[in-house]
């Protein structure tokens, strides 16, 4: 049905097109062919006398009103009824003489009125012929049409369809006046650290609490598009590694005091001078970081933390993570961290962890589920952290429980956790009973205790829970409530992912970074090959080294911000964002050993500006545009350039059509652009775009 529709549209557009061209051609000569007839009148008329000459004119003058009359219907009737002059003209005496005394015979060749028939007709069988042609031509064409054929032509309509669009959307945009094209003005002041849909003082108003009011809540704000300028005196990072230890004191919205007061153990730090933060994470005079993980390698049996990766532990949540020493540190271990903690408007742990160039983002654990699949990570980590697992009826753990992959650890370093200590309290040892009671229904196994430091193992067996005493712990969700991608939905009370077909044990996983490699039989479970996969990853790798090539001549070699893309000796970490809309390949991602997060791209991301040294966007621009149209695409480059710190890139790859629309949006928030093509592929393009770096007091002045 598609097929034929695709035909007839193209086959109606050339014959409309045709059709239009022909009435304006025969409308016209239509109108002049009656002249030639009025001045042989006129001769005719010329050898009377004076009377017989003022007669003359006088009927030459009604003969002319009437044929100008009839010519002209004539000339309509013969647009809508083309096959009329095959048929002898009733108007005409039987005698064959005219009433002006002229010769009227039909069959005479010379008359001006038999030529302006002839060639009537003429015209109007060759158009009933090409129209004939046409439409048989186009019957037996899309009768012909094979499989193969009707792909390429399913693609030719739904270009021209999103060309459609697009135009659609330009004459929108400039219907609305150059109040619509202008760039995007400047963001006020108090929007330099503003995170859309966080906002702790309106979710209190609106009625939340319990923790709830520092969940993340979108639509209750009005959307502004503008540009959110980097704070007064904003420098470019270092460069890393020297950024992840070094960071500059402007960049980020933080007190002296509050600096000088972080003594906890994954947030303590010192100040070099006045413009600069110091991370001692590699000290082990200052932070003892490098203990610590050696301890808790110790306690899961391992020499030392270089060997978590042998233990088949590659990616860690890092809840509550401090500024990120923790994972600073496990980094160079090739081991992945991902921070996440409950926004703060000051001095946030996320936006210090961001800064240093480690992965992390805003997330909480107070009523909604993280957006992560059931069984991600590896190990999950809370050094104090401040969530008080046993309240809510351990619902917190239930959560833990959820994202951890079979076989995986859960650490904790807390005060509280030291339950037989001499300074145990009521509360501490009522909270440490009930932590130890609900481990054991989650099938969870305490493998060591040091210090402040608890370290327990998820069962690596699923017929655990079916072992349990009847009623003795939360039940098994069902397979309708057990989804693989929750986004922010409410805590469940149930355990997930018990009934999943991704349920591998950590130790049964190959060692990363094998890892990123799943083998046939873990494939399977997302309906893959292997050829597929590897044609994938060798399409990607060519596309990176394309990337590498393009912008090195547009880096210098020794900018702070030069993008490492995953080539020998870069060090480099992605989020990969999978859009709501679209395929949700983000447990597939998960058990490749990388991280990621689910997102609607129509809300703002869960993190602070300037967070993203670059952006890259495959086929995004053609996902947004094919769905339901709940936001612009201002919107959506407009939330980028947020995400984007000064300097930093954006790149496009997406159909030509869509490439050039883009473009065409770019100069409104002031980006440096430029459009390549692919040789590869012809259908579609890059969108290479920078962003500026704007400085505060140069607009102010």
């Amino acid at each position: 049905m598609g097929d034929f529709f695709v035909s007839f549209y193209f086959d109606s557009v050339y014959v409309l097109f045709f059709l239009t061209a022909n009435f304006r051609v025969v409308g016209f000569p239509g109108q002049r062919m009656s002249r030639p007839l009025h001045r042989g009148a006129r001769i005719s008329g010329s050898n009377g006398s004076n009377n017989d000459l003022w007669d003359s004119q006088m009927k030459e003058k009604t003969e002319k009103e009437e044929l100008d009359r009839r010519g002209s219907d004539q000339s309509y009737f013969a647009l809508r009824f083309p096959f009329r002059l095959l048929l002898p003209d009733n108007s005409t005496p039987k005698n064959g003489i005219a009433e002006n005394g002229f010769a009227s015979d039909s069959l005479l060749v010379g008359s001006p009125r038999i030529r302006q028939r002839i060639t009537m007709l003429i015209l109007k069988l060759s158009l009933v012929l090409i129209v004939i042609l046409a439409l048989t031509g186009s019957f037996w064409w899309a009768i012909s049409i094979s499989t193969t054929s009707r792909g390429h032509i399913f693609r030719g309509y739904r270009r021209l369809q999103e060309q459609l669009v697009l135009d659609l959307w330009d004459i929108g945009e400039l219907s609305l006046g150059s109040s619509r094209l202008k760039e995007l003005e400047f963001c006020p002041q108090d929007f330099e650290n503003h995170v859309p849909c966080f906002n702790v003082s309106a979710n209190l108003a609106l009625g939340y609490s319990d923790g709830s009011e520092y969940d993340r809540v979108c639509g209750h704000e009005p959307r502004q598009n503008c540009l959110a300028l980097a704070p007064l005196n904003y420098k470019i990072p270092l460069r890393w590694p020297t950024g992840r230890d070094v960071i500059w004191f402007a960049n980020v919205k933080i007190t002296a005091q509050e600096v000088m007061s972080s003594g906890s153990l994954t947030k303590r730090m010192m100040m070099l001078d006045e413009e600069q933060i110091s991370f001692r994470s590699a000290s082990l005079m200052f932070d003892g970081i490098e203990d610590y993980s050696h301890q808790i390698a110790e306690m899961i049996g391992l020499r030392n933390e270089s060997n978590f990766i042998h233990a088949g532990v590659r990616t860690i949540l890092d809840i509550g993570c401090g500024y990120g020493s923790f994972g600073a540190h496990l980094f160079s271990n090739e081991l992945l961290t991902m921070c996440i903690a409950n926004y703060e408007a000051l001095g946030s742990q996320v936006q210090l962890t961001l800064e240093r160039g480690l992965p992390a983002m805003i997330a909480s654990f107070s009523s909604k589920q993280l957006p992560y699949p059931s069984l991600s990570f590896d190990m999950l980590h809370c050094a104090r952290c401040g969530i008080d697992w046993d309240q809510k009826d351990g619902i917190y753990l239930i959560e833990v429980d959820r994202v951890l992959k079979p076989g995986g650890y859960f650490v904790w370093t807390s005060p509280l956790t030291n339950f037989q200590g001499v300074l145990r309290t009521k509360e501490r040892k009522k909270m440490g009973n009930f932590f130890r009671d609900f481990a054991d229904k989650l099938c969870w196994e305490m493998l060591s205790q040091q210090d402040e430091t608890i370290v327990w193992k998820k069962t690596s067996k699923r017929n655990c829970y079916n072992s349990r005493k009847p009623g003795s712990g939360p039940s098994l969700c069902s397979k309708n409530h057990d989804v693989e991608s929750p986004y922010y939905q409410p805590l469940q009370a149930c355990i997930a992912g018990a009934q999943s077909r991704r349920w591998i044990p950590i130790e049964e996983r190959t060692s990363w970074p094998s890892r990123a490699n799943l083998n046939k039989s873990e494939l399977a479970l997302y309906g893959l090959h292997p050829e597929e996969v590897a044609d994938d990853t060798d399409n990607w790798k060519a596309a990176v080294r394309n990337y590498w090539s393009l912008l090195s001549p547009l880096i210098f070699s020794d900018h702070p911000k030069r993008p490492a893309l995953l080539e020998a000796r870069k060090s480099v970490w992605v989020m990969n964002v999978v859009p709501t809309n679209g395929p949700n390949y983000l447990p597939l991602i998960m058990d490749r050993g990388f991280v990621g997060v689910l997102h609607d791209w129509c809300e703002s991301f869960p993190t602070y500006p300037r967070t993203y040294d670059l952006v890259h966007a495959a086929g995004l621009l053609s996902l947004e545009i094919g769905q339901q149209r709940r936001c612009t695409t201002l919107d959506l480059f407009s939330e980028i350039d947020r995400l984007l710190r000064p300097e930093g890139w954006v790149i496009f790859r997406d159909t030509a059509p869509l490439i050039e629309s883009a473009r065409a949006l770019t100069s409104r928030l002031k980006w440096d652009a430029r459009v390549v093509e692919m040789e590869s592929n012809s259908d579609e393009r890059l969108l290479i775009c920078q962003k500026p770096f704007f400085k505060r007091q140069a607009i102010q002045s």
